[in-house]
């Protein structure tokens, strides 16, 4: 193996003007984080902390491992959402590590909106959900809810509904889920404790039931308190519910973290123990990575930054480079990378789809670096056959086995972001730095073939075409491309699972590739039809 010199010159203009760039758009990123992070209205914090109850991120802190790494997911989920709760929605997702188990943690924002689930908040439900059942990842709830948000409630109904399939899914395949209620949890928040494997309740806090008393008394005349209807001491002691009762939020914890001890035996492996720094400084990361789209820089750099000893062996070094391809090690974890150093032209395909098939041989999990318009086109690269190749690139990475995760540093446009495993493709994590966009092609390229296609229109029909109005209709196409090719409308939607500062991307590949190696890898040599 051999450590490639450096090419980075830390003090060209090109380099600052990239740092420069990128820390304003962290900036950016960093306010959204803040924004996310506010757990309500200080009235509501108040409130809570007169109450004498931990807020969400409080009760993640005290379960998780001290001195492991753990990192948030989907944290700016409805970021753009107009009607929404806000950045992150009503729960905090976390991967980390609890009694020296990898897990997820999934913690209602009980201060913001009584923990109600809108449109964005369901959204990262099933997320979670798709992530713990492939990685086969435990869950915990820290459950303090009031149910679905009623005006989202055409949105939220279905999604709602699947999470709660999944549960049993997962129960059904042996993947555990804890959930610990520390306050109301009422209509579908009651049914959480109710699916879960293992409930925890809190004595003189937790209340979960299906209806309240107003609700039951409008239904059936029956008058009932709060505990006589849904409280700790019910639950465990009459209807069964609760399996576990606490006397507060700590011991709640504690004993969700001495149940872990008990159902799960820590996955032994050496791959962390071997592992070794890389040699050059990820704050690097920021100026190599273009401020401009348009302008190319070179995989290897970047990659260099975040793998083990910035070591790594290349895979057909000379053939197709707009693609890198090479074997390496992250934190310890045996990995692929298929990058983009370009446009994916005929040789990169079928480098990357001869590459596929290497890695599923050997069982090794891929890590797919979108920056990219897509594929070539014109007519040498049609009549070179450039649709059969970039179709057995996209059977390779449909029918590979071996997990993937994806990591997007630039562009990620049409069939590319298809061809390079984009969330449509399902890999295991998906992260995006700052400066991203994705779509079906860049705002310039799609208000050109817009004015193209109006002006043949206009010449068929012999009509004369309104300049001013075209102008106008161009800018207006190409402003609302830009907005919703932009990373922040991404995330918001959770089409990744957060926008990630670069120099932080060794610790989220690190822990993602932690979770995919947390069950058997295996690859496949059976793929779709190949045209040639």
């Amino acid at each position: 193996m051999k450590v490639r010199k450096p090419t980075v010159d830390v003090l060209s203009s090109n380099f600052i003007e990239n740092e420069i760039s990128m820390k304003k758009l962290l900036k950016e990123l960093n306010s959204y984080y803040r924004l996310s992070k506010q757990e309500g209205s200080e009235a509501q914090i108040k409130r809570s902390r007169t109450r004498k109850k931990l807020l969400a991120r409080e009760k993640i802190d005290l379960l998780l491992d001290k001195k492991k790494p753990y990192i948030e997911l989907m944290p700016l989920a409805g970021l753009k959402h107009e009607k929404g709760f806000g950045a992150g929605g009503t729960t905090v997702v976390v991967l980390g590590y609890v009694s020296n188990i990898l897990c997820l943690i999934n913690a209602n924002v009980a201060t913001r909106k009584a923990g109600a689930v809108d449109y964005a908040t369901s959204l990262k439900n099933l997320r979670l959900s798709q992530i713990a059942k492939e990685n086969k990842l435990l869950t915990i709830n820290l459950v303090e809810s009031g149910g679905a948000n009623l005006p989202d409630q055409d949105r939220v109904f279905n999604n709602y509904g699947k999470f709660f399939m999944e549960m049993s899914r997962r129960s059904k395949e042996g993947i555990p889920t804890i959930s610990v209620v520390f306050g109301s949890a009422t209509a579908g928040g009651a049914y959480v404790p109710g699916m879960s494997d293992y409930s925890i309740f809190q004595k003189n806090a937790a209340k979960v039931f299906l209806a309240g008393p107003p609700l039951v008394k409008m239904a059936t005349n029956e008058d009932s308190s709060d505990e006589e209807l849904g409280g700790a001491k019910m639950h465990s002691s009459i209807s069964g519910v609760s399996d576990f009762l606490a006397k507060d939020e700590k011991e709640a914890l504690d004993i969700a973290k001495k149940l872990i001890k008990k159902i799960k035996n820590p996955i032994e492996n050496n791959f962390e123990k071997g592992a070794s720094a890389p040699k050059f400084d990820s704050k690097e990361i920021l100026g190599i990575v273009s401020s401009n789209l348009k302008k190319p820089f070179d995989i290897r750099d970047l990659v260099k930054r975040f793998v083990d000893n910035s070591d790594f062996v290349e895979f057909k070094e000379n053939y197709g480079r707009t693609m890198f391809c090479c074997w390496t090690k992250i934190n310890g974890y045996p990995v692929g990378i298929i990058a983009n150093n370009g446009v994916i032209f005929v040789e990169s395909a079928r480098k990357a789809t001869h590459f596929i098939q290497l890695v599923n041989k050997s069982n090794t999990p891929l890590l797919f670096i979108h920056n990219t318009t897509g594929f070539m086109v014109g007519k040498r690269y049609e009549q070179n056959g450039m649709i059969n190749s970039g179709a057995q690139l996209i059977h390779a990475v449909s029918g590979s086995t071996v997990p993937h995760i994806s990591l997007q540093v630039g562009n990620s446009y049409g069939a590319g972001n298809y061809a390079m495993c984009g969330r449509s493709f399902e890999p295991r994590f998906l992260f995006s730095y700052p400066n991203v966009k994705s779509g079906v092609m860049g705002a310039d390229q799609l208000s050109g073939v817009m004015e193209i296609i109006k002006r043949n229109a206009a010449k068929s029909s012999n009509k004369a075409i309104d300049e001013n109005k075209l102008k106008t209709e161009k800018e207006a196409l190409a402003e609302d491309a830009n907005k919703r090719a932009s990373v922040w409308h991404l995330t918001s939607e959770v089409w990744d699972d957060g926008v990630i500062d670069p120099t932080e991307t060794r610790k989220y590949l690190s822990l993602s590739l932690a979770a995919v190696y947390n069950s058997e890898i295996k690859g496949t040599d059976s793929f779709g039809i190949f045209r040639l």
